[in-house]
């Protein structure tokens, strides 16, 4: 069953899992304009799972699919136990946060701090394995402060391979968890695609896919030949129609127009505002939607600022998509 489903994911092009950011109601955004994507939700603890709204946290669009689970814990036993509770909601794979260097993350003794202990994501992984038929990942990073990044990261994946994970999320800068905030850690130290590339090349058998300040076509062309995939993480968000370019390299698939995104996320939130969801939950991702665009400027203003506003959802958003493609054809004409 577990071959099965691995062999049916394509993870040439993925959407990186981000707190905050990755709701539903924006992957179904970023559906819309990749339709061969592999999306992540955003990561939730194992507690949560244990103890909270299943719904709440799992709920998710059928459209949404392949859809990638994203957990963060520590304790086998209980991301076993949360495994178990998701296991039937429709995600293709469980993967496991061992990348995120936030304080809070840190503090809950999961993200990448837990790649100084590669012993107790081993027995994570091989727990999480055994509460479920779906394949489960790892996210990581090349290595967190001192850490030797060739043979601790060796050692690090050899060990979660071992455990039965094939899949690693690999992004190419270390975690430096002590003496810089998470937003100076965005740009220090600088990527390493060739210690990345290294372990790729090592560990074969694996499907390393490579994550980490991926934001040009030529760039991602470039690196991926040498990867099972990429992960595109904030390029994807702030400019989101970026993501149709590398789906029609990657999958020749033919790119949606603006308009179309739009009319779709219309009809989306149509039927979500009946359910007592807020526009503005799901217009807040859609704001770089015509970023580089003539109107970008209009489109940010009118989702951004009067989406609270407006009584009529679907066509609040027809309306600002007219006059945002009436003011690109004024600059064709």
């Amino acid at each position: 069953m577990e071959n099965k489903i691995r062999e049916t994911i394509d993870r040439r092009l993925c959407v990186a899992p981000m707190m905050h950011w990755t709701d539903r109601h924006c992957r179904v955004f970023h559906r819309h304009l990749v339709p061969d994507a592999l999306l992540f939700t955003e990561m939730v603890t194992a507690e949560a799972i244990i103890h909270g709204n299943l719904d709440r946290l799992l709920g998710h669009d059928k459209v949404e699919h392949p859809l990638v689970l994203q957990l963060g814990g520590s304790q086998p036993d209980r991301l076993a136990m949360a495994v178990e509770s998701a296991a039937g909601r429709g995600f293709c794979e469980i993967n496991l946060n061992v990348g995120c260097p936030s304080d809070r993350v840190q503090s809950g003794r999961f993200g990448a701090c837990l790649m100084a202990e590669p012993k107790l994501v081993a027995d994570c992984c091989r727990a999480m394995i055994e509460a479920c038929d779906l394949p489960v990942s790892v996210k990581c990073r090349i290595g967190i402060d001192d850490m030797d990044p060739e043979t601790g990261l060796d050692y690090f994946v050899d060990l979660v391979a071992e455990a039965g994970v094939n899949v690693v999320y690999l992004h190419a800068r270390k975690a430096w968890l002590n003496g810089l905030s998470p937003k100076e850690n965005r740009d220090i130290p600088p990527l390493d695609y060739d210690r990345a590339r290294r372990l790729a090349t090592r560990r074969s058998d694996l499907s390393v896919i490579l994550n980490g300040g991926l934001e040009t076509a030529e760039q991602i062309n470039a690196e991926v030949i040498d990867f099972g995939g990429v992960m595109i993480g904030r390029t994807a968000y702030r400019t989101p129609y970026f993501l149709t370019t590398i789906a029609k390299d990657f999958f020749a698939t033919p790119p949606p127009s603006r308009r179309q995104v739009a009319q779709a996320m219309a009809e989306y939130a149509d039927r979500m505002t009946k359910q007592q969801v807020p526009l503005h939950s799901i217009t807040r991702h859609m704001l770089g939607l015509y970023a580089g665009q003539r109107g970008a400027r209009h489109w940010r203003r009118r989702l951004g600022e009067q989406a609270r506003l407006a009584d009529h959802a679907g066509s609040f958003i027809r309306k600002a998509c007219d006059e945002c493609e009436a003011l690109a054809a004024q600059i064709a004409a």
